[in-house]
């Protein structure tokens, strides 16, 4: 995840008018000159200017709010490259897997409230499992992570010796 913002970052004008840009894009490169603001910028910048066609209510537009047209080329961290959200798309459609294995990990980390330990990578995998087996059902991450013993039972709150054997993650002696 990209580091929390430095203090006393001034935020990004909203009409670009004390800017000499005139597009979004324009303006947050410039505002990626900043070192401090590029330590993030660089990171999330390229993937979200992918997504720009949506507005801030996620309707369509082919211009932004200054009648710019918009430029949607974006980039994935690896240094692939696509235009628009259809090709962003067919990239994530290309490794499913490795997206919904980040997808089940964002989740669960959500759900559980707390950042996932090496003990979490078991439900991890059986979640991942059970939607790979349901077609990458929606309603069947959201029942894996409800159901999963992470969840059920908070972690240090209980022994595991009063975790059902039929709830348990992992079976005894065996590494995650």
């Amino acid at each position: 995840p990209p580091p929390p913002p430095p203090p006393d970052v001034p935020a990004l004008p909203e009409d670009g008018t004390t800017s000499s840009a005139n597009s979004l894009r324009e303006r947050l490169e410039l505002h990626r000159q900043n070192p401090a603001c590029a330590a993030c910028h660089n990171r999330i910048d390229p993937l979200g200017f992918g997504l720009e066609n949506y507005d801030v209510l996620g309707r369509w537009r082919t211009e932004d709010a200054d009648q710019q047209p918009i430029d949607a080329r974006g980039e994935l961290p690896d240094g692939t490259q696509f235009e628009g959200p259809q090709q962003l798309k067919q990239l994530l459609l290309e490794r499913k897997d490795d997206f919904i294995r980040n997808l089940t990990k964002k989740m669960l980390g959500y759900a559980l409230g707390r950042t996932l330990t090496i003990e979490d990578s078991c439900a991890v995998d059986s979640i991942f499992q059970e939607v790979k087996t349901q077609n990458y059902a929606a309603q069947s991450l959201i029942l894996g992570i409800v159901r999963s013993p992470a969840f059920r039972y908070k972690l240090g709150s209980i022994s595991t010796a009063t975790v059902p054997e039929a709830l348990a993650c992992c079976p005894s002696g065996e590494d995650p």
